[in-house]
């Protein structure tokens, strides 16, 4: 099935294979751990890799989003990307410049420094490949292993928001009956509410772990925190905020709006003493957020990772 490697399958053919064991390594690849920690001279150095897959228009500012996501969510200010194209000798040295320059802007704009990469075109791909590697620094060590019973699942953001986007911006057809044409201008605007640099940064100092809710929406997110943890979720779904328009959407297609992709969705772990700090702050940033849930000694939740953009986008 396209997508995302299952946990189980992740587990297997993947995360079996570590390499050397370094000391300087703090946290490497793991179920719900986006980012690598490695200890530095100057602090500890975060690594995140991530490709865009499911978008054709604002690929690039995608990219520079979803890489610098992973790298606040572990606390530090996202710094350096790497980028690799590659691209069909179809579609020409236009189209990589074209995404070179969305990339280019939103770095610019994120005080982010493109720190080289990898370019080419080539008769072996019908569809580019587009990826990249963000680094950044932090003093903080946040990862699942700190999560302990009682923490508070704070969220920002809004559930499906990434994948409505694409959907109103690749296959408006989807849509048609759906919303009016200034619901779709609501819906193609939250491309630009991708990013949670802002919030991650102010939590930062509150938080035990923080996750952006990617591929497998909120309930994937939820899965991996579970599964990189010891403990259960008790969940408040009904918490979980969700747009009017994008429960719409759900009920008329007929997919769960909480396994949509969710880039710009912020998920903190909080200890409960700091929880009504970390939300004022938040608000006095102009920032909404709420409790969906908390982590509990018990049995844990049973939550799909499914990806439902992957469906959707095919249907004819």
């Amino acid at each position: 099935m396209p997508g995302k490697l299952q946990p189980d399958v992740l587990r297997s053919n993947v995360l079996d294979f570590t390499g050397a064991l370094r000391d300087d390594l703090l946290v490497g690849g793991g179920i719900g751990e986006d980012a690598a920690l490695i200890r530095v001279p100057d602090g500890i150095l975060v690594a995140a890799s991530d490709p865009v897959t499911g978008a054709d228009k604002n690929a690039g500012s995608l990219l520079v989003h979803i890489n610098a996501n992973d790298v606040a969510c572990k606390g530090a200010d996202p710094s350096w990307l790497i980028v690799t194209l590659i691209v069909p000798d179809s579609m020409g040295a236009s189209y990589i410049a074209g995404v070179m320059r969305e990339i280019h802007e939103t770095c610019e704009r994120m005080n982010i420094a493109i720190a080289g990469g990898h370019t080419e075109l080539t008769d072996r791909y019908e569809q580019p490949v587009i990826s990249g590697t963000m680094l950044g620094i932090t003093r903080h060590e946040l990862s699942t292993r700190k999560i302990r019973e009682g923490d508070i699942i704070l969220a920002t953001g809004h559930s499906g928001l990434e994948g409505m986007s694409i959907i109103a911006n690749d296959r408006p057809d989807l849509f048609t009956g759906i919303f009016t044409p200034e619901e779709m201008g609501t819906i193609r605007s939250w491309g630009g509410d991708l990013s949670v640099v802002e919030p991650a940064r102010i939590l930062r100092d509150f938080a035990r772990y923080m996750h952006d809710p990617t591929e497998g929406g909120i309930n994937g997110a939820l899965y991996e925190m579970q599964e990189g943890s010891t403990f259960g979720i008790e969940l408040y779904r009904e918490s979980i905020p969700v747009s009017p328009l994008t429960l719409r959407a759900a009920d008329s297609l007929g997919f769960d709006p909480f396994n949509l992709i969710s880039s710009g969705m912020l998920i903190a772990v909080i200890p409960p003493d700091k929880v009504r700090d970390a939300q004022a702050i938040l608000e006095a940033h102009g920032i909404t957020s709420g409790v969906i849930g908390r982590f509990i000694d018990g049995e844990k939740l049973t939550l799909s990772t499914h990806e439902e953009l992957w469906g959707i986008l095919s249907r004819v």
